[in-house]
């Protein structure tokens, strides 16, 4: 990620005495307590955000601020009210959780460099009152899809497989990441384990690279796609489609094959996430939905709808034309196989869309 910009220096002027006439700290003792002093002051960071307002820069937050100051600022700058932001962040574009307002910005993956997506959201709730100025009875609320955010670690098409078919993580952060990054991996071998053991099946033709060479390379941080999710769908015994935030087209791996449950993915050409389907308000305690019944088109429609929906905001990613820029060595990139050249060339793998 870019380096944020120097806010400043310490300033230490250096005493043959302090006041009452005690003699300085030594020299080592000085500098122990400059490093402390750097050690403890928060990184400080350079943001943007864009509205229908237009862009504009960010100022006075650090990595230590919260979601609530965020919002503040976010405020002031584009004149939309904290309870009706929307804001999106990272390459790709992924939403905040907004629930966690005393979040810091480094909780939540909020880094130096980063452009943020606000939108007014019209849709989120307000609270009703009664003329007397109680609050309105409650009113429980129809459960609705959503998507579940996962991390753009190039193994995101794994996780959010395992995230449906296996379930959320039970664990706290970051043990839950390292749980989530494990099961990645276990889902990479099983692929290259079937794809040894059926070597006619998958041909140096159907893979675009020899047997042997595509299950090591299949265990590497590599992107998954269609290969991967047909024998995922066959391993679990489970439809699994995805509906394309580009094309708006829904590609369903394992139809025909007599599964009775479906786990639903959205993509937006370069990454991956499931959908899940909400609680309502009145059982917060049940943990969402991620597989439904293949006779019930009802999920299926509302993942289309929400493809849909993230087509007309433009959350999505052109493969063959879209401008990146390499955030490890500025290198500006145009489409997918430049980015994944240059990740070969170099290792870098931390990429933001300009």
């Amino acid at each position: 990620s870019f380096s944020p910009t120097a806010q400043g220096q310490l300033g230490i002027t250096q005493l043959e005495t302090y006041k009452g006439g005690k003699a300085a700290p030594p020299a080592a003792a000085r500098a122990a307590a400059i490093t402390a002093a750097a050690a403890g002051a928060a990184t400080m960071l350079r943001l943007r955000c864009k509205s229908k307002s237009g862009t504009h820069a960010v100022a006075g937050l650090s990595e230590r601020s919260s979601l609530r100051e965020l919002q503040a600022r976010l405020s002031e700058a584009t004149g939309i009210a904290p309870a009706a932001q929307r804001i999106m962040a990272g390459f790709p574009p992924c939403d905040l959780d907004l629930a966690r307002a005393d979040a810091s910005l480094s909780e939540l993956h909020v880094k130096s460099g980063d452009t943020l997506i606000v939108e007014e959201d019209t849709a989120r709730r307000k609270t009703a009152t009664r003329p007397n100025g109680l609050p309105s009875p409650r009113v429980t609320a129809a459960p609705a899809e959503r998507r579940h955010v996962v991390p753009a670690d190039n193994s995101c098409l794994f996780t959010s497989v395992s995230y449906a078919l296996d379930g959320p993580v039970a664990a706290a952060a970051p043990a839950a990441a390292a749980t989530a990054a494990g099961r990645a991996r276990e889902l990479r071998r099983l692929i290259a384990s079937v794809v040894a053991g059926e070597p006619d099946t998958y041909s140096e033709a159907l893979l675009g690279k020899p047997n042997a060479e595509y299950c090591r390379w299949i265990q590497e941080d590599t992107w998954g796609g269609a290969i991967e999710l047909s024998i995922l769908a066959r391993f679990y015994e489970c439809e699994i489609c995805v509906a394309d935030t580009q094309t708006l087209r829904v590609d369903r791996f394992g139809e025909g094959s007599g599964y009775a449950r479906r786990a639903l993915l959205i993509y937006d050409g370069i990454h991956y996430d499931p959908l899940e389907l909400s609680p309502v308000d009145g059982a917060p305690h049940r943990p969402p939905r991620t597989l439904f019944p293949t006779t019930d088109d009802v999920p299926l429609a509302q993942a289309q709808e929400l493809a849909e929906e993230a087509r007309r905001r433009r959350q999505f990613t052109d493969l063959t034309r879209f401008a990146l820029r390499c955030l490890a060595c500025q290198k500006g990139l145009t489409g997918q196989r430049e980015a994944q050249r240059h990740a070969e060339e170099t290792g870098h793998l931390n990429f933001g869309e300009v």
